[in-house]
């Protein structure tokens, strides 16, 4: 393994062209276990009502918070869950979209899944990260 504290695996023998690593190797650090990040104000409304979008970038803008006040950031997160409340694989990747811009070239890798209901009243995404610090 490299030098660097989070090393990304895309091993051979898998597809290629994959939107993500396969695996995150972390060398000595420690680990930010963070609760799903949801689409919500400062006042605690769900942003976007109907709109996958924008709810997604609101939960990514809000895990980024909880990652900073952490001591981590988007570079260090090692993998991300992401639900989204539908069964429509269009919706997915509408979200998949959003997180993944907003999280540039960190490219951690990721798990999208379709879920039946979220917790908040209109809630359409919510994600979930392991970091470590930084």
């Amino acid at each position: 393994m490299s030098g660097e504290p989070i090393v990304r695996v895309r091993p051979a023998g898998l597809y290629a062209y994959a939107p993500y690593a396969y695996a995150s190797v972390v060398q000595r650090s420690e680990l930010i276990f963070t609760a799903g990040a949801c689409p919500l104000d400062e006042a605690g409304a769900t942003v976007a009502p109907g709109d996958i979008e924008v709810q997604a970038r609101q939960a990514v803008r809000n895990l980024f918070i909880v990652l900073d006040a952490a001591g981590s950031s988007p570079e260090r997160v090692i993998k991300t869950t992401v639900y989204v409340a539908s069964t429509n694989r269009a919706d997915l990747v509408k979200a998949w979209n959003a997180v993944k811009a907003m999280f540039g070239a960190a490219d951690p890798p990721s798990t999208l899944l379709g879920v039946a209901a979220l917790g908040y009243p209109e809630q359409l995404v919510e994600i979930e990260a392991i970091a470590t610090r930084a």
